[in-house]
Formats: structure tokens, sequence, C-alpha cells
């Protein structure tokens, strides 16, 4: 009773101006989308005519037609890639990104009308060239701008959605922790609701994760418009009773979203998708699908070949330096697991007076004998990885991804550190989280190794272009890249 109390007085206590400008802002949403879509026809617009202000052209005909066909093939494209679905809990990030790639299309679909038409000549080259910089940059440009006064406005508490969860699990309780952590998303948790004895629940930390009444009083609530949307945070195990809510739900107005119980999975890059009439979720995914994979083979292509350039001469030195220094080859060749776990040989210069490989191999120690004195500083350095930025241009590593370990300590640490091999769903690299983190050199100690698969699964989960340069800024001023290195 004191529970239902508990509900009755925090739905009581919004302030009706608040209550009554939710429901405005859920009329204004069909509106809203209008709006977006009109935005996106004027900044297409205004960068066309930007490009020929800035280049001197005039406004033609032929403009008019190649912007109509334009608005036409963006319209189309963004329809069927989801530009304009609700993209509250969306980053700004993701939002623009979605943005410069439905626009790709555009200079696609009008280089193929200038071809088969044969009408290249009348058109100004240099104007559609700048169109198609212009209107991407234009566009995400103005999502920047309007993201960021949403955020602002929902951080000081307007343009909210009240929220409710239906489950007392670690699930909920982590959801809760976001809406705190994330006040941009503008959603406010009014309470959670279970109808599970205190002794059968989760007991949680968080104090907005406290349990306000049971599920009929959720219902009863909703079907009054106290809530916007609500989570359901019941574990996969209760699928009946999960069924029974939602269809209770179901006689409401609410939005309701199902939390999916994956926390004691290894989600990597986990992404909805379906066949036929079966949703699916894939739950160990590669992030470098489709052109995401050819931006980071392009960064790869250009920054790696840039280094090559600037590397060749103090390679050269190099490997002069460790044929005078000490017998023995001037590279190590060892095996390593690369992409999909197949192998690889990796090149370095020789540090050490051995070169093993095989099922033997002891990990380099802290004032290791095997080391020569030119070796050690090679490796304090990172100098006797230089060779490798070659095979970033074979396409055997990339430059940041996580590094590929001696084959033998792969089959060691696959069956102690559950995941392990999860790493290996993406190119090995040079460079990686873990390592301007401080976790590089000798892993004696299975905690240790832990970290550094945990950063590198974290990587994959997280990748952006952003983070591969944040990555490669570190690894060349970060002042924790050389904590374990010997």
């Amino acid at each position: 009773m004191a529970d239902m109390v508990s509900c009755e007085t925090r739905l009581a206590s919004r302030p009706k101006g608040i209550a009554a400008s939710y429901g405005l802002l859920r009329r204004l949403d069909a509106w809203t989308i209008a709006l977006q879509r009109l935005v996106d026809v004027v900044t297409i617009v205004v960068a066309q005519a930007l490009a020929h202000a800035v280049y001197h052209e005039p406004w033609r005909e032929q403009t008019t037609t190649i912007t109509v066909i334009g608005l036409l093939v963006f319209g189309l494209a963004a329809e069927m890639g989801g530009l304009y679905r609700t993209r509250r809990t969306e980053t700004i990030l993701r939002e623009s990104k979605d943005a410069l790639l439905l626009w790709l299309p555009v200079p696609l679909a009008l280089f193929a009308f200038w071809f088969f038409t044969k009408t290249t000549a009348d058109y100004s080259r240099v104007a559609s060239l700048a169109w198609f910089v212009f209107a991407p940059l234009l566009l995400c440009a103005v999502r920047v701008s309007v993201r960021s006064v949403l955020h602002v406005e929902r951080a000081q508490g307007r343009n909210t959605r009240r929220v409710a969860i239906l489950g007392c699990t670690k699930d909920a309780e982590q959801l809760a922790e976001s809406f705190e952590d994330l006040p941009w998303l503008g959603l406010n948790l009014l309470g959670v609701y279970d109808d599970r004895s205190e002794k059968r629940r989760h007991v949680p930390k968080h104090p907005r994760c406290s349990v306000i009444g049971t599920s009929e009083d959720l219902v009863h609530a909703c079907r009054q418009g106290g809530f916007d949307a609500v989570y359901v945070a019941l574990p996969l195990r209760a699928e009946l009773r999960t069924a029974e809510l939602l269809a209770a739900l179901a006689d409401t107005t609410v939005t309701v979203y199902l939390v999916a119980d994956f926390l004691h999975y290894s989600l990597q890059h986990a992404q909805w998708s379906q066949i036929g009439n079966v949703p699916i979720v894939g739950l160990h995914e590669s992030p470098f699908e489709g052109i995401v994979g050819c931006v980071k083979r392009l960064e790869d292509l250009v920054l790696g070949g840039l280094i090559v350039l600037l590397t060749a001469i103090p390679m050269l030195c190099i490997a002069v330096a460790i044929k005078a220094k000490s017998p023995g080859p001037i590279l190590f060749r060892q095996s390593r697991y690369g992409l999909c776990g197949k192998r690889i040989r990796i090149l370095k210069f020789r540090t050490m007076t051995v070169c093993e490989d095989g099922p033997n191999v002891v990990q380099v120690s802290k004032d290791d004998a095997r080391v020569t004195n030119l070796g050690r500083f090679l490796r304090r350095t990172s100098l006797d990885e230089f060779p490798q930025f070659l095979q970033v241009l074979t396409g055997e590593l990339s430059l940041v991804g996580p590094r590929p370990h001696a084959v033998v300590h792969n089959e060691q640490y696959r069956k102690l550190i559950p995941g392990y091999m999860l790493r290996h769903m993406v190119k090995p690299g040079i460079t990686g989280w873990a390592q301007v983190n401080g976790w590089r050199g000798e892993t004696g100690e299975l905690e240790k190794m832990e970290e550094r698969v945990r950063h590198d699964l974290e990587y994959i989960r997280n990748w952006n272009l952003l983070l591969d340069l944040k990555i490669i800024f570190l690894t060349i001023f970060g002042a924790r890249k050389n904590r374990n290195a010997c």
C-alpha cells in the first residue's frame, strides 16, 4: 500500500505545466519529423547556391535539374536508411555519420545521369563537386547544432520523457544509471515496478531504482497517461510473464521497449537484424563491415603509406645497426593469429640474441638477458615494430587494433579468459587501446592479460575513426604508453 501511495505521489507531484508540455510534444512529433525533412531540403538547396556563389557560377536550368534529382535521391535514401526515425538515445556522431553515408548515393546517381545522358559538359563540374562537399557538411552542421541545443534543453529538464522500468533486475539498475549519467537523453525515470517479493528480485543500490509498485499499478498509470515510455527489463527466463505484461501494455498508448537481458553474454558490436519475419540479434560481429570497413582500410593505406615514407631512412639505419651490433638476421618473424584467427607472420627488427617461434615461446621480462643493448632501446621506443607498417599496406595488419600475441600464448589464454578470441574479429594492430592505457609488454600475471583483453574488446565495441586518431596520438605523445615495456 505504501508503494502505491509513493507511486501516486511521485506521479501527482509533477507540475501541471510540465505535464501539459508532454502532451504537446507528443502531438508535435509528426510535425517535428516533417520539419526535419523540410530543413534538409532547404539545407541542400542552400549548399547548391553557396557552391555556385563561391565559384561565381550562375544558377541555370541545369542547376535546378540536378538539385531536384539530388533532393529525390537523398530523400529516398534517407527514408530507406531511417534518417528521420526518433534518435533521442543516439549520439550526435551516429546521426552525422548516417547523414554523410546517405548523401553518398546523390553524387553516384548524378555521375550515372551525366554518363547516360552524355550531358557532362552542360554542367559546371567545379560547382557540382563543391556542392557534393558543402551539402553533407551543412547537413551534419545543422544536426550538430540542433542536437546540441536539445541536449542543453534536456539536461535542464525541458523536452523530457517520463519513463518507468518494469522489472527490478541488474539490467534495470544499469539503465537507471545511464538515465542519470546521460541527462541529454531527457529520460526522466519516475519509478521501477515489479511483482516479485524483495527476496526474489535484485537489490539495487541506485536510489532511483527503488520499486514503487506492481505491474498492475504500472498498467493503470499508463492508461491514465502517466508515462511516455516503459522499459521492460525482466529476465529472459520470464518469457511467459513478459508476454502477458506486453499484452497488457498494448492496451495503452505508451511506447514500450524490451531491454535485452544480455549482460551475461560477451557482446561485440551487437546489432538487430531480421531474417524474413524473425527478428535476430548478432552478439559477436565485427564493426568493420561494408562502408565502415572501407573507411578503416583507407585510413590504413593513407596513414600507413605516409609513415612508411617517413620511416624509410630510419629503418635502413636501424637495419645496419642491428647487423653491426650482433650476429643473426635483421628481421625477426613470428607466427601470430590475425583476422578471424588466421595465422600470419609478424615482422619486427630483431632485439634479442634468439628468434623463438613455435610451441615454446618465453615472454620477454624486465632485464631479460636475451635482449641486446640496442634491442632494449628499440623495444622501449617501439622502433622494433617499424617493419610492421609494411604489413599494414599489405592488409595483414591495421595501424590500430588488438596487438597480436604469439600462437602459443593465444592457445594458453583462450582457455583462461572468456571471450579472448573475440579480439580476432578485427585485424591486429601495431598499437591499440590497451597499449595506450599502459597494458603492453610482459603479461606474466593472468590479471594483466585480462586487462589487456578487456581494453581490446572495449575498443571493438566502441570503434570510430576519432578513437583511432586518438590512439595514434596517444601512442606518440601519451605518458602511459611505456608503463610495462621491457
